[in-house]
């Protein structure tokens, strides 16, 4: 490690942009608020059903069933919907004040609003997902238009690798790391995260270069390495490369390679483009 110069950046204060959950909170904290905003619900109906009477009243406790799907996720959405249900029963049919149901046609009113609720839930959550999955890939696109720029306008490989940092870096929101490597040794070490590479990674990103292939994190031959490489091919006489990224096992995304290659092919044409203006 003697000859590798690391330049280390600054922390992301950016979200992932692989991050697609609406709410950046635990999972018991996103069910207490399904809660709580049935609960506001029932107060509501129970308020209105005690002044005047509405028909379809029950349709108020759609409302926390959408904002759940929409802002929490899937699982407070259902326990939305049959929160709403009960309460529905337990509160604004006779006899109140029980799970008992005397007139038939309220059973069928509970039963009705809760599979409202559960259509509702899944439709709002698809719906979410589906606005936010496209952002993402605006997103993405925007940041790989703004680093095929950046890379292309790079004069040297350690201005290129430190762009591919940042750009891996803002991609996933995680530690990125790339190696310049010449002669099989690495000359140079651009990050962005606290996580410096030990020896042992090193010695992973040789490996997946050598071979030409993605080494994963915790798998042979990188076995002891927190880090997945992709290997970043040049011609014989430039300057080659590998990009690492540092995931979180719980939360790597499925498909990162597609983002990785397009970024890797980038760097690679970059790299051997700045060698052939050099060597003239």
């Amino acid at each position: 490690m003697a000859d590798v110069k690391s330049k280390p950046r600054r922390d992301l204060d950016t979200e992932p942009v692989s991050n697609l959950s609406s709410l950046d909170l635990p999972a018991p904290a996103r069910y207490l608020i399904s809660v709580a905003m049935t609960a506001v619900a029932t107060a509501l109906a129970v308020g209105i059903d005690s002044r005047v009477t509405i028909p379809n009243l029950s349709l108020v406790f759609v409302v926390p069933v959408v904002m759940a799907a929409i802002g929490l996720g899937l699982g407070p959405s259902l326990c939305s919907a049959v929160l709403g249900a009960l309460a529905y029963n337990f509160f604004l049919t006779e006899p109140r004040y029980t799970f008992n149901v005397d007139d038939p046609a309220n059973v069928w009113a509970i039963g009705l609003l809760f599979v409202i609720g559960l259509i509702v839930s899944g439709v709002a959550f698809t719906s979410h997902r589906k606005a936010a999955e496209a952002a993402l890939l605006r997103r993405q696109a925007t940041l790989l238009q703004d680093y095929s720029r950046e890379v292309t306008a790079a004069d040297n490989a350690k201005a290129m690798a430190s762009a591919t940092s940042r750009i891996l870096a803002a991609l996933f929101g995680v530690p990125a790391v790339v190696f310049l490597i010449l002669d099989g040794k690495v000359v140079s070490v651009e990050r962005v995260g606290v996580a410096a590479p030990q020896q042992a990674e090193v010695e992973a990103a040789l490996s997946s270069l050598a071979t030409g292939s993605v080494a994963r994190a915790g798998v042979y031959p990188a076995s002891t390495s927190r880090f997945d490489f992709w290997p970043v091919t040049t011609t014989a006489s430039a300057p080659a490369a590998v990009i690492g990224l540092l995931f979180d096992p719980d939360e790597r995304p499925l498909a990162p390679s597609i983002s990785i290659e397009i970024v890797a092919r980038l760097l690679s044409l970059a790299l051997d483009r700045q060698h052939l203006l050099a060597g003239h």
